[in-house]
């Protein structure tokens, strides 16, 4: 079934991509259909044409590149010659782009029997502590019980504003006083989240990222501390980036990757940047998958990543007739 058989249905999720994403749409993305329906042939002009589109939606230039080959080579091999034929192409190859020959699971890996603790990194300002507290209203709805680390001691209220988030969704935390060590707050958490059997176990960290060589000391020593108590411990690593940085977001993808093992990116703000391919760039260049995405400022607006409702809310103008 193709991406326009799909999206004939629109269910409540494909609305709210739709929405979410309408910047971006309504941005880079706004010529797009005018272009492919008033080109009458499919030529150089018109690839640099999309080439340039797709990079005003911060796909990434290296990512753009090889979607724009990929697709004049499908185009020469299928002798297509209508560039309205390219809508469904596109599509279908930024879809391949993303799952890159894998089975890509948005889903958190956590532990079937016992507790699942996933490390939350990043820098400061980017929406890490907000995304902890949607995570954990979220699996609180399921029925879990969940416990909080406050592990970023060193900005100031950082604990404070974990800690009302806790009060006000109605989980526990773990906190101890601001300029502690924070592996001394993850044995803590880590201790009373098996003494009590809680099932999930969400560790904020500092968002400095000044010095990489003490980052990555500061990372693996709390890694460390939770891998004593739980050998397979953290069962995620999720980097929370700010969509609306751009570019900046994929330096700091490189940065943290280089100091941790991450194993999935929670992209915020999506709905408030017109840039929102950086989806895809992170994804091409890093290989790293996309695990929530933030497309509202409520607290059920981060979404478990959804690549074929992505890629409707980036192309619904499409779908329109």
């Amino acid at each position: 079934m193709g991406f326009f058989d799909l999206f004939k249905r629109k269910d409540k999720k494909s609305k709210k991509y739709k929405l979410g994403l309408h910047k971006t749409r309504e941005g880079a993305l706004s010529t797009l259909k005018d272009i492919l329906s008033k080109s009458k042939q499919i030529d150089d002009d018109l690839f640099d044409e999309l080439e340039e589109i797709f990079i005003m939606a911060d796909i990434g230039v290296d990512t753009v590149v090889d979607f724009i080959d990929d697709l004049r080579s499908e185009v020469k091999t299928k002798g297509i010659t209508d560039p309205l034929e390219l809508q469904e192409m596109i599509m279908d190859k930024m879809f391949e782009i993303y799952l890159n020959g894998e089975v890509v699971n948005a889903n958190l890996n956590l532990n079937k029997n016992g507790l699942s603790i996933i490390l939350f990194v990043g820098v400061n300002g980017v929406g890490k502590t907000t995304s902890i507290a949607k995570i954990a209203a979220s699996y609180k709805k399921e029925g879990k019980k969940v416990l909080l680390a406050a592990g970023d001691t060193f900005r100031a209220g950082a604990i404070e504003q974990l800690s009302v988030w806790a009060k006000r969704i109605g989980v526990d935390i773990v906190t101890k006083e601001s300029g502690t060590d924070p592996s001394a707050v993850m044995y803590d958490a880590i201790k009373k989240a098996q003494a009590e059997n809680y099932d999930i176990l969400l560790c904020d960290t500092a968002g400095r990222l000044q010095n990489k060589v003490n980052l990555m000391n500061e990372l693996s020593k709390m890694k460390r501390v939770l891998q004593k108590e739980c050998p397979e411990a953290p069962h995620e690593t999720l980097l929370v980036i700010d969509a609306t940085t751009g570019q900046n977001g994929m330096s700091q993808a490189k940065a943290f990757k280089e100091a941790t093992d991450v194993t999935g990116v929670i992209l915020t703000k999506l709905d408030g940047t017109s840039k929102g391919g950086i989806v895809l760039a992170i994804r091409h260049e890093m290989g790293i998958p996309i695990k929530y995405i933030g497309l509202g400022e409520g607290i059920d607006d981060l979404e478990v990543f959804d690549i074929e409702q992505y890629l409707y809310g980036l192309f619904a103008d499409f779908f329109e007739e």
